[in-house]
């Protein structure tokens, strides 16, 4: 990957207009750019002792020395130097657009942008699509910064069952900023690795189950999944309309809200959207509050005995809720099994349907699953750390009207919905936490992903809301705890994260270590 660290560095010196030595890197900014928050970055802006262009400038210069290191960015946006100008003309001229204006922002390469190609990580994919994401262009109409195109897991981690997450053909691998040899965890590997290095303020990653809670975890920050239907898919390239969303990774619950609430809304081309209730909040971030935790009802589905140093951090965070006053209980989310039996039969299925979709308004290239597939078999890069049976079986699958697929996802989403919304009601909870994640595995090419932990599966099943949080650490390797509670109560997860945050500021900066023993 030595070629596009130089391309890196070229691109960020050409987008701002001066040699790249000169350009303002963390220190040179005068504060802790680690450690601030966009309400932060927003006061500075308004008190002119901060610039837009200052900022994204800032990050070009992370992105090229530190990038190198962790390989998390595949592309920049040859605009974002004027995106930020724009910006700040508009402070200038009191023609702010949001709290997101002017902020530095990330995209997983899933996500369609006229300005880059969209490629899922594939080398078949390699072309600009014809127009931004919905979710996009709701971040330009905040006033947003797009930076560039994260890396990912290829095609969302739906190619093969031995695959390694964080590595694409285009890409190559995402490396844990904290332990370089280990792995970044979920197809969102590349949006965690970036904000956990401080290479932006906001990252987009999208999933399906796990894949923006995972690598949040793993790499020590905050990532929300929101209600399936809060944010519109239109422009993400998908596995599954039942379950995928977009949802937005940062280093401060109060980022994600902020982020959240420009992100979310119709759009008629997503139908799911259209559910959205009447009453949903617009301002998450006005929501929080440091008391958020005092009299709340949180039971504790803890996973135990499966790894040392996740039950002590499950232990310990248990602690610091109950000290802010939560009354918490422990419980154990019925159905898992059937649900998990369920699940993923039913997204083969819905993967050819929803592909195909997406296909058709990407011209120039492979137009079904079976194109690809062929694409795959000739090229010399994309099979060879590991193959494509997922896509195999995909291609196999029967259509969605076949009885068998229609009782497996009705049983996976039904089930999934209840055993949250039962237990819930059972011990009359305002959210359940869980662990995210067990610490980070070797990057491993001939086993494939390590899994031995993670929660992700009835928020994501059921399409509720899930926001992770820094925890604690398992040596020098993060551990996140999830908060999730029923559909659309993204602003309760949100301020009960933002107050558990605020209580246990578990989260540090990645070391770039090695490896370990």
């Amino acid at each position: 990957m030595r070629l596009f660290t130089v391309m890196l560095t070229v691109v960020a010196t050409v987008l701002v207009g001066v040699p790249a030595s000169a350009v303002p890197s963390q220190e040179r900014l005068g504060f802790d750019l680690d450690r601030a928050t966009i309400p932060e970055l927003q006061q500075r802006m308004d008190q002119g002792r901060l610039t837009a262009a200052r900022l994204t400038a800032a990050y070009l210069r992370r992105i090229a020395t530190v990038d190198r290191k962790i390989d998390s960015v595949i592309t920049l946006n040859p605009r974002a130097s004027a995106e930020a100008a724009a910006s700040d003309q508009r402070r200038r001229t009191g023609r702010t657009l949001s709290r997101l204006d002017g902020i530095p922002v990330l995209l997983k390469d899933n996500i369609d942008t006229r300005a880059m190609d969209t490629t899922a990580g594939s080398r078949a994919l390699r072309s600009r699509p014809a127009a931004d994401a919905h979710l996009v262009q709701k971040l330009y109409r905040g006033g947003a910064v797009i930076l560039g195109k994260a890396n990912l897991s290829e095609w969302a981690n739906f190619r093969s069952f031995r695959s390694t997450s964080g590595w694409s053909g285009v890409g190559g691998q995402t490396s844990n900023p904290h332990v370089l040899d280990r792995n970044p965890c979920g197809s969102s590997s590349g949006s965690g690795s970036a904000i956990a290095a401080t290479l932006a303020q906001v990252a987009i990653g999208t999933e399906t189950d796990g894949s923006i809670v995972c690598p949040s975890g793993a790499t020590g920050i905050v990532g929300h999944k929101p209600t399936l239907g809060l944010v519109s898919r239109t422009g993400v390239v998908p596995i599954s309309a039942e379950q995928d969303t977009a949802g937005p990774m940062t280093r401060h619950v109060v980022d994600s809200a902020i982020t959240l609430s420009v992100l979310q809304g119709g759009d008629r081309a997503d139908p799911a959207t259209g559910a959205i209730p009447a009453g949903q909040p617009r301002d998450y971030a006005a929501l929080l509050r440091p008391d958020a935790l005092r009299g709340k009802r949180i039971g504790v589905w803890r996973m135990s005995g499966v790894d040392a140093g996740v039950d002590r951090v499950v232990e310990a965070s248990v602690r610091v809720l109950r000290a802010r006053g939560a009354t918490v209980v422990d419980v154990d989310l019925p159905f898992q099994d059937e649900i998990g039996r369920n699940e993923f039969p039913a997204l083969i299925v819905e993967f050819k349907r929803d592909l195909h979709a997406y296909l058709a308004n990407r011209p120039g290239g492979p137009d079904t699953l079976d194109e690809l597939i062929e694409f795959n078999r000739n090229d010399p890069v994309e099979l060879s750390k590991f193959g494509q049976e997922i896509f195999e079986e995909s291609a196999k699958a029967p259509d969605t009207t076949d009885p068998t697929y229609r009782r497996q996802r009705e049983t996976a989403t039904t089930l999934a919905r209840r055993s949250i919304d039962e237990t819930m009601a059972r011990f009359r909870l305002d959210a359940i936490v869980a662990p995210t994640n067990s610490p980070a595995w070797k990057t491993d090419y001939v086993n494939g992903d390590a899994f031995v932990l993670g929660s992700s599966g009835p928020a994501a099943v059921s399409g509720y809301p899930n926001v992770t949080v820094p925890a604690g650490f398992a040596g020098p390797l993060p551990i996140g705890v999830s908060f999730f509670a029923g559909r659309w109560s993204d602003a309760t997860v949100l301020a009960i994260g933002a107050a558990f945050e605020r209580a246990n500021p578990a989260r540090r900066a990645p070391d770039f270590i090695p490896t370990i023993g």
